[in-house]
């Protein structure tokens, strides 16, 4: 954060125009500067979540597809053998699918914790200080 130099006041004890448009360009550069800050960290958050769910996703897809597997085991184990060795192979897929659902669940709701990617946060707060200096600029 930088420091001004208190400017000295002109002959009425008021800063001179000029010194009220120098503090004016300051404080708005370091404004932007602060709003452009915020909405790079917002967006940088929603990036983190974004690929924390399609890793979630990745890996949901990747259960399923062990847990297709395991059906097809199953399915042939029940062809060629007894009960108990089918219905092992079952179970197994089963909880592999229940796994893979799982996944996909957390990996959607972190996606949609994402969504949209604008830095709604920091447009906000752009919007609140536009208004506030377009109310001050009228009075």
């Amino acid at each position: 954060m930088t420091v001004t130099p208190q400017a000295r006041p002109a002959a009425g004890g008021r800063p001179s125009t000029g010194e009220l448009v120098g503090r004016a360009t300051e404080q708005l550069s370091r404004l932007l500067r602060q709003e452009v800050a915020l909405a790079r960290e917002e967006l940088a958050e929603k990036g983190r979540r974004a690929g924390r769910g399609g890793g979630l996703l990745g890996a949901a897809g990747a259960v399923g597809y062990v847990g297709l597997i395991a059906l097809a085991a199953s399915a042939t184990a029940a062809l060629c053998a007894a009960l108990p060795v089918w219905a092992a192979a079952l179970t197994v897929a089963v909880a592999l699918f229940v796994v893979a659902a799982v996944l996909a669940a957390t990996g959607r709701a972190q996606l949609r914790r994402a969504a949209p990617p604008a830095p709604e946060e920091a447009l906000g707060s752009v919007r609140a200080d536009v208004e506030e200096i377009r109310e001050r600029a009228h009075r």
